[in-house]
């Protein structure tokens, strides 16, 4: 059995969870047998290191951990893990990546060999790289991990000529989003999607109550026009708006918060709201509309992943919307490709995802 496997399952559980932590899973080992498994909880609350050693107990003294990534070293809203796991009388741990945050960044390591426990790194090291990608960019950039996710149908469009597009994906599509929603930190749409639509922008389903918080909504509105009845203002959660133009005559409700931004050409400049929500911290967006804030993000090379859920159908129409608008590329040594990349069944509908390739 890979005991780093059963971690990487674990922090699993983590993620949308544990912001601002990463989302890491830890498996406690002794003669052969599991006798300890944690995952990161939400802020405030253990992280998966301290969560294995409380379930191990008295069996902690002698056990290997394998953990997926380097154990916190510092003082945050708790105490390190590494005095957690001296003090328990680990022998082993098996770290299956580093800590790029500078208070972390080898020094858990260091001290867990100072105190005498013998240090493994590398198992599962992709694995664990691509479940921390988000956390890993965000200390290492201050840039929070966007993902670009749009439904489209067989020929690239996400309305018809009037502007309908509910629903062009199937519920089983609807219902995977959901779930990715609930594992990002924040969900971003332009006025434009707004306005259209009427979202709420909240994560739903069952299987996603364990979560028990909303991702931060964010709404790029450049002249701040979003209607106060707006269904996502009333929404349990979150809400930003990001706008150039901050009006004194809305009340919103206390959830909702007016931030004002630089100005570019097309609006709210996309990489100042990214390096303030990267402060808050926010480690992941989600962008899901509309064409043409997915086409800002496309063209400012913004864009870390895509999920495309593609629909069996066909809208046609020279004046129907296409999922990614803005300048594009002029030249087809400028366009956007994807490596990593994954294709999934869903019923009928297929969903593409993979990640920007940049040189």
């Amino acid at each position: 059995m890979s005991y780093m496997l059963r971690a990487l399952e674990l922090s699993e559980k983590a993620v949308g969870l544990s912001n601002p932590n990463p989302p890491v899973g830890a498996v406690l080992v002794k003669d052969g047998a599991i006798v300890g498994e944690g995952f990161t909880g939400p802020p405030g609350t253990s992280h998966a290191e301290k969560n294995a050693l409380e379930a191990a107990g008295e069996k902690a003294a002698g056990a290997s951990l394998y953990v997926t990534l380097e154990p916190c070293s510092h003082y945050g809203r708790t105490s390190p893990c590494v005095d957690s796991i001296l003090g328990a009388g680990v022998e082993r741990v098996f770290v299956s990546i580093l800590d790029p945050d500078s208070r972390v960044d080898g020094n858990g390591i260091a001290k867990l060999k100072e105190g005498g426990v013998e240090v493994h790194i590398g198992d599962m090291a992709d694995e664990s790289s691509r479940r921390m990608e988000a956390h890993i960019k965000l200390v290492s950039t201050g840039l929070p991990f966007v993902t670009v996710k749009f439904a489209a149908s067989l020929d690239g469009k996400i309305a018809t000529s009037s502007g309908e597009s509910q629903w062009i994906t199937s519920e089983l599509s609807r219902t995977i989003a959901h779930k990715m929603r609930s594992q990002s930190d924040s969900v971003m749409v332009g006025i434009g999607t707004v306005l259209a639509d009427n979202p709420r922008l909240t994560a739903r389903g069952a299987d996603l109550l364990h979560i028990g918080r909303q991702p931060i909504r964010v709404v790029v509105d450049s002249n701040c026009r979003i209607p106060p009845n707006s269904a996502l203002l009333s929404e349990p959660g979150e809400t930003i708006i990001a706008t150039t133009t901050k009006r004194e005559d809305i009340n919103f409700p206390e959830s909702v918060t007016v931030e004002s931004f630089p100005s570019s050409a097309k609006g709210v400049e996309i990489r100042k709201l990214l390096e303030f929500l990267g402060q808050i911290p926010i480690s992941s967006v989600f962008v899901e509309g509309g064409s043409q804030l997915i086409g800002t993000f496309f063209d400012e090379d913004l864009v870390d992943k895509v999920m495309a859920f593609i629909a069996p159908v066909i809208i046609g129409g020279t004046s129907s919307p296409g999922a990614v608008a803005g300048a594009g590329a002029k030249f087809m040594s400028e366009v956007v490709r994807l490596d990593h990349v994954e294709i999934q069944n869903l019923g009928a509908d297929v969903l593409v995802s993979g990640y920007r390739v940049r040189d």
